[in-house]
């Protein structure tokens, strides 16, 4: 493989900043300002994240997206070239849930791209498990994979199975 290109996105704060800092094995490039609007957070991503990790003998380039709409149009600069995408759902906020079905609609209808979902937050009570988000989504219970972006390991390790499932079934869209 060599080199490959993932994007992770999804809505705003599900933790697609902190994902790539904490997989990242070189100094994030960030573009975070200070938001103007409420989104429940002070800043906010305006264009991307970057960063590179290496796994075996790939170089994995990660791009993190913006979560706000205003700024979709970075979206579709970002996933040119892209293997394949991690799209992050905050598993804490049930009521983020429409507009996250909303974006993965918007990947999924734009991109022939492999992908799969991180139910982020895994650390926190009450949270929906991997397979209620896979349930409400309409994905199957393998395509979703439980994640706390804080923690190096398990964003590490969420990349990982990714690459496992794209060794697995190839290229291509792999869910309907």
């Amino acid at each position: 493989m060599g080199e490959v290109k993932i994007v992770i996105t999804g809505p705003v704060g599900v933790g697609k900043t902190t994902f790539v800092r904490s997989v990242s094995q070189t100094p994030v490039v960030e573009t975070e300002e200070v938001s103007s609007v409420d989104i429940g957070k002070s800043t906010t991503t305006v264009a991307l994240d970057f960063g590179t990790v290496r796994v075996k003998d790939v170089l994995i380039r990660l791009f993190g997206t913006p979560g706000q709409e205003r700024f979709s149009f970075m979206w579709e600069d970002l996933m040119e070239g892209a293997t394949g995408f991690i799209f992050l759902v905050d598993s804490s906020d049930p009521d983020s849930f429409p507009r996250a079905k909303r974006m993965l609609q918007f990947y999924t209808s734009n991109y022939d791209t492999p992908f799969i979902v991180g139910a982020t937050k895994q650390d926190l009570e009450d949270v929906w498990t991997p397979e209620e988000i896979a349930e409400y989504f309409g994905l199957p219970k393998w395509a979703v994979r439980g994640v706390v972006s804080t923690d190096g390991e398990s964003a590490r390790s969420l990349l990982v199975y990714f690459f496992e499932i794209l060794a697995q079934k190839g290229g291509g869209r792999w869910i309907d």
